[in-house]
């Protein structure tokens, strides 16, 4: 089987950093190849029921479900409906965490898909064997997601909350990733050279100002992202630099307010408005 994952932070700081790999370690893919077959979206309507049920049977179990036929009897009664329940759990997860799956001749094959308000990102695949017991087999999962510390944990006892637990921190990296590029995208004339960044995306360095036409970068900014599944920083260090203007080092908390309740790019947009810029002014 494929060493699920790897260590879970590469603190080196650097310019560019994605966290893609062709070949991200044995046994695993690189993110957009998904191992053939090529997992498909489960639809709506019976098709999806079905599907759902069959992945619940493969992954929780393969006792019978009376669902036609002879009357059930009590028992068999009590089993219909905890794993009706548990369908109806899984297709509520599938729907709301963008993943799909199909079945292969080893288990089933999961496609995590990604995005970041609406926009959509990367699809991240987990293909799995379902017998003696369930396993990864392949993943396109960049290695410095905790996969197998979720799979020790969930894999064996609760297959939704693993692919939730996932999901979260997938598009949690995703999500900062996409801010960090739209940052440096958008606002290149903002910063000082280039954001630094490291593999994660949970520590983001710059320097910047607010006019994007000025040749000097009065603040730093420092923010940590101290909560795996989140897309926002936890810790936002804004300063001056020294012998900048005193008005400016007086801006620095609300600086710092921004870039804690809003996306990175929106933070500094807000920021870089006609009246903030003038007030940069000396």
């Amino acid at each position: 089987m494929a060493d699920l994952g790897g260590k879970t932070g590469e603190l080196g700081l650097s310019s560019r950093s994605t966290g893609r790999r062709e070949i991200l370690r044995d046994g695993a893919l690189a993110p957009g190849n998904p191992p053939d077959p090529v997992p498909c979206s489960l639809g709506s309507g019976d098709g999806a029921w079905k599907q759902g049920e069959r992945l619940h049977k493969m992954l929780l179990g393969n006792e019978e479900v009376a669902t036609s036929g002879d009357a059930a009897q009590p028992d068999d009664q009590a089993i219909l409906e905890r794993k009706m329940r548990s369908v109806q759990d899984l297709l509520q997860l599938f729907y709301l965490t963008g993943l799909s799956g199909k079945q292969t001749k080893h288990g089933v094959c999961f496609c995590i898909s990604t995005a970041f308000e609406g926009t959509y990102l990367d699809s991240f695949h987990l293909d799995l064997a379902t017998k003696p017991r369930v396993q990864i087999r392949r993943h396109s999962v960049p290695v410095f997601i905790p996969l197998e510390q979720l799979a020790r944990k969930h894999l064996q006892t609760d297959i939704r909350r693993f692919l939730s637990a996932l999901s979260d921190h997938l598009n949690a990296y995703v999500g900062r990733r996409y801010q960090a590029d739209q940052l440096q995208e958008r606002f290149s004339g903002h910063l000082e050279g280039t954001l630094q960044r490291n593999s994660l995306c949970n520590v983001l360095v710059f320097r910047y100002n607010t006019s994007g036409q000025e040749e000097t970068f009065p603040f730093s900014a420092r923010l940590l992202y101290g909560d795996p599944c989140r897309s926002l920083p936890t810790e936002a260090v804004v300063s001056c630099a020294p012998g900048a203007a005193a008005s400016l080092a007086e801006r620095t908390a609300a600086h710092s307010d921004a870039f804690r309740r809003l996306p990175l790019h929106r933070a500094l947009e807000v920021l870089s408005s006609p009246r903030e810029s003038l007030q940069e002014a000396p």
